[in-house]
């Protein structure tokens, strides 16, 4: 019987784990709350802008490029510039999910949607076994694994929401039908972080909103159509201030354009480039007279919380404290976005394979931007003034870090020579 690896949470975190594992040789299943995978990506789209873009490179060099394929295959529009980001490519968010599952089956993954892993047995410092309710149906069931991967996210519950944000805004993760995330490896006894926001308070708001493009002028929706990115500027006495973007989990875009303007990017619906914006001052700016958010549902009122419940680990991903569990995505730390998430998930899920298959677990070089983002992260951590930042290949405090490494490159071919270089060229191929 080949070894087993359960993943738990079904985001660009997730899915990438479990696609890792499944590669390297284990039978992997996945287990998802909700009905759909993605999380945040369903809501997201925005992929290779910036540093995210030697990220992906690497990735794809490094063999673990399956879901950046996917991605460049599904985008309406790829090598846009909007403020203070370059060369991007954004994904049809309606497209993509169903995409990812097909990917996901097809490579021998298990998927259990609609499945929220509610406890754990635990034997010494290792998880053998989780427990899970599915969806409207009565009783419990349970799944026994060699490893297990933690990447449940640390949005919400709406409890958090209610404290640190403005209430529950009927977002994507839709806690309300299915139930709050659940931690399996705080369910162990791992004591999670949180991240703060600059005031001290916990967490930091969903950077960005989904207006319905059918609500927008029709100007407005021919420019996202054609070129994927209209900047409409807005009158003083309508913004809402640069105090409102310190409150962005997206900390790469906090610059005053946000709060200047209204940046909104095609990804099917219109994209806006902000955390929460009052609907009757949305309506006041020209051509935005009928908006209408399409997610959150409250988006004149706030966002989802995220970064409540991150798990201390190494830089292999193992988390603290456990011998047979690793973490990605916003688990693993305050590393912001879809390509992160992918990066780390890819990571723990080879890792996780490598451990149950006998084999020690491996880091990325530090010579490589995916490996050094892990690391500089892990470290920022460990000082409570790096609790109250985010860090993301895109933009803030890793991409200058990035940069001043001149490890911010665009050339494909040099990307994968510094690949070939650290000893990492296929190395997510075939399970390393």
């Amino acid at each position: 019987m080949p070894k087993k690896v359960i993943v738990v949470g079904g985001g660009w975190a997730g899915c990438a784990a479990a696609l890792a594992a499944q590669k390297a040789g284990c039978a992997v299943e996945l287990f998802e709350r909700t009905d759909m995978l993605l999380g945040t990506g369903l809501v997201g789209g925005i992929m290779r802008n910036n540093g995210r873009f030697t990220a992906t490179e690497e990735m794809i060099a490094m063999g673990g490029g399956e879901l950046f394929l996917l991605t460049d295959e599904l985008s309406r529009h790829k090598n846009i510039a909007f403020p203070g980001h370059k060369h991007a490519s954004l994904y049809d968010t309606a497209l993509v999910e169903p995409a990812v599952r097909h990917k996901l089956l097809a490579a021998g993954v298990k998927l259990h949607l609609a499945t929220r892993v509610v406890d754990v047995v635990k034997e010494g410092g290792e998880i053998r076994e989780i427990v899970a309710e599915e969806y409207g149906r009565a009783g419990l069931i349970s799944a026994r694994a060699e490893v297990f991967v933690d990447a449940a996210g640390t949005a919400g519950p709406q409890s958090n929401c209610a404290k640190y944000g403005n209430g529950c805004v009927m977002c994507v993760y839709r806690c309300p039908t299915f139930g709050p995330r659940v931690s399996i490896a705080a369910k162990a006894g791992v004591r999670e972080m949180n991240g703060r926001k600059p005031d001290g308070s916990w967490g930091a708001m969903s950077g960005s909103c989904k207006l319905l493009k059918e609500s927008l002028a029709a100007e407005i929706v021919r420019v996202l159509n054609e070129q994927g990115v209209i900047v409409v500027p807005v009158p003083p006495a309508l913004q809402k201030g640069n105090d409102a973007l310190a409150q962005k989990a997206c900390q790469q875009y906090t610059l005053k354009d946000y709060n200047e303007n209204i940046v909104l990017l095609d990804t099917g619906h219109a994209k806006l480039m902000t955390t929460h914006y009052p609907l009757e001052l949305l309506r006041q700016i020209d051509g935005l007279e009928n908006a209408r958010f399409a997610d959150p549902y409250a988006g004149g009122i706030g966002n989802s919380l995220r970064f409540i419940g991150m798990l201390p680990r190494d830089d292999t991903l193992k988390v603290d404290g456990l011998n047979n569990v690793f973490c990605c995505g916003e688990k693993a730390g305050l590393l912001v976005g879809h390509t992160e998430g992918i990066v780390t998930g890819t990571l723990a899920g080879y890792n996780a394979a490598r451990m149950a298959l006998g084999l020690p677990p491996r880091t990325l070089p530090v010579t490589l931007a995916c490996g050094d983002a892990i690391a500089f992260v892990r470290e920022s951590m460990r000082r409570e003034d790096g609790l109250a930042k985010k860090y993301t290949f895109s933009g803030s405090i890793y991409f200058e870090h990035m940069k001043s490494r001149d490890m911010y490159i665009t050339d494909v071919a040099e990307i994968r020579q510094r690949v070939a270089q650290a000893g990492c060229s296929g190395l997510f191929a075939n399970g390393g």
